[in-house]
């Protein structure tokens, strides 16, 4: 069967098919016995703003008659008829204007024909009762106001839909049980397709109310669906859409309805489905793994895009791309120089000083509500200005049939850019195309040889001129993503973030980086649900549709940047190797340029002895220097050693007469520190075998202790809720409090916990309470507070670089928080209380209330392995700092050593 030339990009954006009729066409003047040579055969759609003839000859233009545009619908009743075919059976189209599309089945600029012409149609099958009152009745809302016809055209399809069951006899199995039948529109851009949606408890069903589709009934089956997003459409929260497995003859559906209810009522019966196996690749998990170099910046983008409602069936929520080079004249370019890029910091409008100073004098006039830029850098006109080439009939339904002007239109790169830096109503970015390896610059190419018209010094449109350096369509846009790749973007895409989708979209923060636009750009700028005048309303919707709208804002803080000075890890020369790395080499190469140990294999973690050496729990377990013995304090007041050679245990001693809550071992593997709930800080020489000093530092139990193994300060914590910083005591002498005490904070609950960053500048505290705090140690005053637990913070350490910080707590989550921005870039909540941690900066170590201890991969953003480590609550974690040696400790009183196997 032969593929229809007509589609419903040839009607008005948003216009609803509804169906059609086998028809003869031919002029009043027929005769009977020219009316075999002059009859026409096609079909007649039947259309909500329009009544179109397609003709069976494809060399004949397809003819579209605007309702608006008729005089007279009506039977027509010739003499012919009665000779050639039975009565009641023709209509008559009487018009001042039509058009013709498609003639000689070539794309090109519609005839607009500004004659009288009356139409007649011949139905072959039906009867004039099945249509004529349809199309008479459509005819009528044409005359209407264009918000009041929408509105009647809403009701006429509304009438028509509800009409209209899923046929059942279209389900795959008969086994499926329904859940929820419902209807909607399958949207495709510029296009909107009503129909009906069912839901089965295998599979969603489409079933479109007209034949346009390429087939009757559309089946996703559910295990293929892989996100489901709740979208923007036409700037209500009605859009629902939906990504399944690339193997799926779909790989997306975008749908919209009635109303916010409908829309969620579906979203969430999908949800409760048993067989459906969503990916959990939350936006905390995308944002780590760019931090880590894992996905691309252009992977990235995309998601953002995604996250912030832009997608590629709606041209008024296109995603967007950052314009990244600045030089497109030089005849070679030079992605290690700087100067070859554009400032990511500024918004496209703010690139040019000159301009920006006029744009400035400009707002300074205004009355309110001001903005600088007059125009967006995002709107359907502006995606299409782009990809012409590629869709044609996209330019053609958006602009009532025509293209741009010749001289208007993107002709050229360097042109285009210059045209954005200099002049006054010009701001717009990129699309995804510029870097689409995969498309391969096939949008900068007149592949469907499409006669654009001519320039005005007579140059034919053809493709695009490219920028000097670029040997080709295919090279210009690997050069791109290169660029988009590279050093320099990586390390200030996060500034082009904040404009676009984070916290300098608007407000004050929008107005210090000179990003301001309009104001009905800005999602819920206007309640169009207040606005009771429907023609007000009409007119404001298309206002911000035409506009450009600025995407849902995603980040509410400074986006954190990408982690620097590292082996570029997704490079688009070689990205098959890449995506192949094991994850230990990924770890040593993000470790090489840091210098910082790297743990290695840990998902093979192994027991290589327990010992059951305490009476009570095991608070405080820490590995020597060397690596040759593990102590351990508990409950039970004990000091515990262990020979890690021989496996087994050559010590024990009573330090206190109440429990012991830390222990930490100084670099020379001769002096142990020991917290105690008795108040007390111990000093023990572990060569000795004795006690040198009891310093009595707080008013309550000493609750965390830690070590500043580069300023050689001792930090304590206390149920008095204070924090201690003493002097120097390595030397393993008496601490003499009245010389020895630098600093005391204060906090307003119990002291949990507490760490030092590697180079002891920075402290984190945690509390009872679930707050926790960074401090400067330098002037041992508070930073500021950072986000908290529901319940007692348990742990927090600082990654090896101080760029990170993890915390877990009595809430059973665990929250990565970014120290550059204070974001928090990943939480995860589990099935138990996590008690203690460990980590490198890449690998977690987690130990949880039921004993559990779960391996994470905070690169790739995962759970590794969870192994049942202890009978009760894990305790304690300590790692010797190349990673070899994992000890634990819990309240089953054991102390377990364990070894990553290779």
């Amino acid at each position: 069967m032969e593929k229809e030339r007509f589609t419903l990009l040839l009607l008005e954006p948003g216009e609803i098919y509804f169906e059609d009729f086998s028809v003869f066409l031919f002029p009043e003047n027929v005769t009977v016995v020219d009316y075999e040579r002059r009859r026409e055969l096609g079909r007649l759609k039947m259309c909500s703003k329009s009544i179109v003839f397609d003709p069976k000859d494809i060399l004949q233009p397809i003819i579209k008659i605007p309702l608006k545009e008729c005089t007279k619908i009506c039977e027509w009743k010739g003499d012919v008829l009665s000779k050639v075919a039975p009565t009641n059976c023709a209509v008559a189209v009487e018009c001042n204007q039509y058009v013709e599309m498609l003639e000689g089945n070539i794309l090109a600029p519609y005839a607009f024909k500004n004659v009288k012409r009356k139409f007649i149609f011949l139905l072959n099958y039906a009867r004039i009762i099945d249509c004529l009152p349809q199309i008479s009745q459509l005819h009528r809302a044409s005359t209407l106001p264009v918000a009041e016809q929408n509105s009647m055209i809403a009701t006429i399809v509304y009438s028509r839909q509800a009409r209209v069951n899923f046929d059942t006899l279209w389900l795959e199995d008969l086994y499926e049980k329904v859940v929820l039948e419902t209807q909607g529109n399958k949207i495709t851009p510029l296009v909107v397709n009503p129909g009906r949606i069912l839901l089965t408890s295998s599979r969603l069903y489409f079933q479109p109310y007209n034949n346009v589709e390429p087939y009757p009934v559309l089946k996703i089956r559910l295990q293929d669906m892989k996100r489901i997003i709740r979208r923007r459409f036409l700037l209500r929260q009605v859009g629902l859409e939906i990504y399944c497995d690339n193997s799926c003859h779909v790989t997306h559906l975008f749908l919209s309805f009635k109303s916010t209810t409908e829309r969620d009522t579906l979203y969430h019966s999908l949800l409760a489905q048993p067989s459906l196996r969503l990916d959990n690749t939350d936006q905390e998990v995308m944002t780590l793994q760019w931090q880590n170099g894992v996905i691309s910046n252009y992977d990235y983008l995309l998601y953002l895009n995604s996250l912030a409602d832009r997608t590629f069936n709606d041209l008024t929520q296109y995603p967007i791309f950052p314009w990244i080079l600045s030089d497109y004249s030089s005849p070679k370019l030079d992605l290690q120089d700087q100067k070859s890029f554009r400032d990511l910091t500024k918004p496209v409008g703010a690139l040019n000083e000159v301009r920006l100073a006029r744009l400035k004098e400009r707002f300074e006039e205004m009355s309110h509500p001001k903005f600088l830029y007059g125009s967006h850098y995002s709107a359907p006109g502006f995606v299409l200005f782009y990809l012409v080439r590629k869709y044609p009939h996209y330019m053609l339904c958006l602009q009532n049939g025509r293209f741009d002007h010749p001289d208007r239109m993107f002709n050229s790169i360097p042109d285009v850019w210059k045209n954005v830096l200099t002049n006054m109503s010009d701001f717009k970015e990129l699309v995804p195309a510029f870097y689409d390896l995969q498309e391969g610059g096939s949008f900068l190419t007149n592949n469907l040889g499409i006669n654009f018209g001519y320039r005005h010094d007579g140059i034919k449109v053809g493709d695009v001129e490219l920028p000097c350096w670029a040997d080709s369509p295919q090279d210009f846009v690997k050069t791109m993503r290169n660029a988009l790749e590279s050093e320099y973007v990586s390390n200030n895409l996060h500034h082009w973030i904040d404009l676009i989708f984070g916290y300098k979209q608007s407000g004050t923060e929008a107005e210090k980086a000179d990003n301001v636009f309009y104001y009905l750009c800005y999602e819920g700028a206007v309640d169009l649900d207040s606005i009771k005048e429907i023609n007000d309303r009409h007119a404001l919707e298309v206002q911000i549709m035409e506009f450009g709208q600025i995407p849902k804002q995603v980040f509410t803080l400074p986006h954190p940047c990408r982690v620097t000075g590292l082996p570029a890890m997704i490079t688009v020369n070689n990205e098959s190797e890449s995506s192949a790395e094991s994850g230990s080499l990924f770890r040593q190469r993000l470790h090489s340029a840091s210098g910082f140990p790297v743990w290695n294999n840990m998902i093979n973690l192994t027991t290589t002895c327990s010992f059951q050496a305490h009476k009570e729990a095991v608070s405080a377990v820490a590995v020597s220097q060397s690596k040759q013995f593990v102590v351990s304090v508990g409950h039970d007041s004990l000091l515990k050693m262990y020979t890690l050679h021989e496996k087994r245990q050559v010590r024990s001693v009573t330090l206190s007469s109440m429990a012991l809550s830390s222990c930490i071992i100084l670099p020379d593997d001769k002096t142990l520190l020991v917290g105690s709930w008795d108040n007390n800080v111990i000093l023990y020489n572990l060569e000795f075998g004795r006690i040198v000093d009891s310093v009595r530092g707080h008013e309550d139990a000493v609750s965390c202790l830690a070590w500043g193994y580069k300023s050689k300060v001792l930090v304590s914590g206390s149920w008095d809720c204070s924090v201690q910083v003493w002097h120097d005591i390595s030397d393993g002498r008496k601490i003499k409090p009245a010389s020895a005490l630098i600093a005391q904070l204060d906090h307003d609950a119990r002291i949990t916990c507490l760490h030092l960053n590697r180079d002891n500048k920075l402290l984190v505290t945690g509390t009872q309470d679930g707050e926790i705090f960074l401090w400067n140690m330098e002037t041992h005053s508070l930073i500021q507070p950072l986000p908290g637990h529901k319940g007692v913070v348990h742990a927090a350490n600082f990654s090896p670089d101080s760029k990170k910080l993890v915390s877990c707590g009595e809430d059973c989550s665990f929250k990565v928080l970014d120290l550059t921005t204070r974001m928090q870039v990943y939480s995860k909540t589990v099935d138990e209380e996590l008690r203690c941690l460990a980590w490198d900066g890449l690998t977690l170590l987690l130990g949880g209330s039921l004993g559990t201890l779960f391996i994470w991969d905070l690169v790739n953003v995962q759970l590794l392995k969870q192994i049942n480590a202890h009978a009760g609550p894990l305790l304690t974690i300590a790692v010797s700092e190349d990673g070899t040696v994992v000890c634990t400790g819990g309240e089953d009183r054991r102390v377990v050593i364990w070894e990553p196997s290779s």
